[in-house]
């Protein structure tokens, strides 16, 4: 009797942290605005290494995971069924939570560094609710602009009417200031 109260006493741990890394997951999908889920196969622990270098500068999170805490992190969501052929295999996950192409953009440049990049495959991309497959994820997430390139477009878009407004508060003082001067001129030539 004490062997059968000790070994569910052994299991009860082991479920409770099972479902605190769940729970650790499905908080990450929440408050990201993208994810791009990728195979590491064939990757040294060096590229491993500075892949994670990378994703930290640009300020995604990246964890491999186990294809069934996913699933059962994700289970709940509409999308969660596009994404069983996905969840198969070695799993890394990069969420990106300021910038959706952010992950995206790392792993582009990262497949661009010759044959060791090349091993880093893209599964599948997760941005608002939607399932995408890699080639999209690498020719369409990853050529986003980012916030910083949006907002200088955004204040030269504000900027360019009050340019012209300025240049056509000068004109008339700047064609004044013309016809001075070829006043001078013509005055000197005579």
């Amino acid at each position: 009797m004490s062997e059968a109260s000790g070994t569910t006493t052994a299991v009860k741990p082991q479920i409770a942290a099972k479902n605190a890394e769940i729970a650790e997951v499905r908080a990450r999908f929440d408050k990201m605005t993208a994810a791009v889920f990728l195979d590491y196969k064939g990757m040294t622990v060096e590229h491993v290494t500075r892949l994670r270098a990378a994703f930290r500068k640009a300020g995604v999170e990246y964890k491999v995971v186990k294809n069934t805490l996913v699933k059962q992190a994700l289970k709940d969501a509409a999308f969660s069924d596009k994404l069983d052929s996905v969840l198969v295999g070695m799993t890394g996950v990069a969420w990106s939570y300021e910038e959706p192409g952010a992950a995206a953009k790392v792993v582009k440049a990262f497949r661009k560094e010759g044959p060791d990049g090349e091993k880093l495959k893209i599964k599948a991309g997760l941005i608002e609710g939607s399932v995408i497959d890699g080639t999209a994820v690498e020719n369409e997430l990853a050529t986003m602009p980012g916030k910083d390139e949006l907002r200088a477009k955004l204040l030269a878009t504000l900027q360019a009417p009050l340019q012209q407004f300025v240049a056509l508060l000068n004109a008339p003082a700047q064609n004044f200031v013309y016809l001075l001067a070829a006043k001078e001129r013509e005055a000197e030539g005579k």
